[in-house]
């Protein structure tokens, strides 16, 4: 008997490359869940996914033909009344296709006797699990990252709802948990930090050897990541004649105001926006590279990062990280000793900080070494995982 599934919106996901690592790694202790996925993957790059996994998933139908589907089965009396009703009370209210997913996937949990979910974001996968719950008694979990525990959509099963109604809530940090504990006291007890984790052995170490400072950024290009203080950054430190260069991977909505600020500033030659890159090529990218860089900001909405995969990734690489004091960040960034903190939407205190590597690779190698040792420490993914499963096994 499969003890329980995992739900996603989307899997797998360029973007999301800690729930496939966590999916994997399961596989590899023994436990392979049924995996379930709302959406398909769109536009992503070519990444080298285990088809033993990828193979497995199942993957909802598309409204047009989910929704008559599911109007059937509520029409051939097999589901409880109760069930039916709640169905027919929502209506085509917001979010209504979550209730139509929810009886299409707790109709196939019940088959093969699944009797828990685990979703990650608290999102529209946790908002799934949760009426799957509901219809069918099946219990959930999620795990809740960045903005959807610091800035949640406005929905009608919000996220003190999902708080309410979870067996357990898992996060990624210490500042994570606390900030959710503060939150919601009434369920701090089920609120658990899991560090997400990495294969470490697949990392190269940087050798810190070129005399140009290879400069690497990675994430999505949106406020939050504070990129355009990273460009503007890079501008100080061609003025003070450094040699370096900067690329930053990723894709987003911001990508053509920041190509537009790269060639205000003619920094064509000291910044690459490199787009996304598969797995393999990050790995390169980190090993070649002599620092880190991820600017992070709060956003005025509240979204902000937590624990940002690829400075676990550059740790993993023997890399020291210059950052800010942002969520979660502080537990792996640790000042003068694993890399730099500096504060928010400063770019001369940025550039100070880069700077010390730039003129000493000696230190920055220290710095690596430090932030490498740290990162055999906490983010082992068999470890980390191994904990994950008394929570969800």
């Amino acid at each position: 008997m499969n003890r329980f599934a995992y739900l996603f919106e989307r899997f797998p996901s360029f973007g999301q490359t800690f729930c496939y690592r966590e999916v994997a790694e399961l596989y590899r202790q023994g436990v392979k869940a049924p995996i379930f996925s709302i959406r398909r993957p769109k536009d992503e790059p070519p990444q080298n996914w285990d088809p033993q996994i990828t193979e497995r998933i199942q993957y909802l139908p598309e409204e047009a033909e989910l929704v008559p589907e599911i109007d059937r089965i509520l029409k051939r009396g097999k589901l409880p009344k109760e069930v039916v009703d709640l169905v027919a009370e929502w209506g085509r209210r917001t979010d209504f296709l979550r209730l139509y997913q929810a009886i299409y996937i707790g109709v196939r949990l019940q088959e093969i006797e699944v009797r828990h979910v685990h979703a990650h974001f608290a999102g529209m996968a946790a908002r799934t699990a949760f009426w799957i719950n509901k219809f069918f008694g099946i219990t959930f979990s999620f795990t809740g990252h960045a903005n959807d525990i610091f800035a949640p959509g406005d929905f009608e099963i919000g996220l003190g709802t999902l708080m309410e109604s979870a067996k357990a809530i898992i996060t990624v940090s210490d500042y994570a948990a606390g900030f959710l504990k503060k939150q919601f006291p009434d369920s701090a007890e089920k609120i658990h930090r899991v560090y997400n984790g990495l294969d470490l052995a697949q990392f190269k170490c940087a050798d810190f050897s070129s005399a140009t400072c290879s400069i690497v950024a990675v994430g999505r290009l949106i406020e939050k990541k504070g990129f355009a203080d990273l460009i503007r950054t890079c501008d100080m430190l061609k003025d003070r004649s450094h040699q370096f260069h900067c690329w930053i991977i990723g894709d987003g909505p911001l990508e053509k105001e920041l190509r537009a600020q790269i060639g205000q500033l003619r920094l064509d030659k000291y910044v690459t926006l490199a787009g996304p890159q598969p797995q393999a090529e990050i790995i390169s990218r980190l090993a070649a590279a002599r620092v880190l860089v991820l600017p992070c900001i709060a956003e005025k909405s509240g979204a902000k990062d937590n624990l940002p995969t690829v400075i676990m990734e550059a740790m993993a690489a023997g890399l020291p990280v210059v950052s800010t004091p942002v969520g979660g960040i502080p537990e792996m960034v640790l000042e003068n000793e694993t890399g730099f903190l500096v504060p928010t939407g400063e770019p001369a205190a940025l550039g100070a900080a880069i700077e010390k590597v730039i003129v000493d690779p000696s230190r920055a190698q220290k710095l690596g070494q430090s932030a490498y040792d740290r990162a055999q420490t906490l983010f082992s993914i068999k470890k980390n995982v191994s904990q994950l499963r008394t929570f969800l096994l």
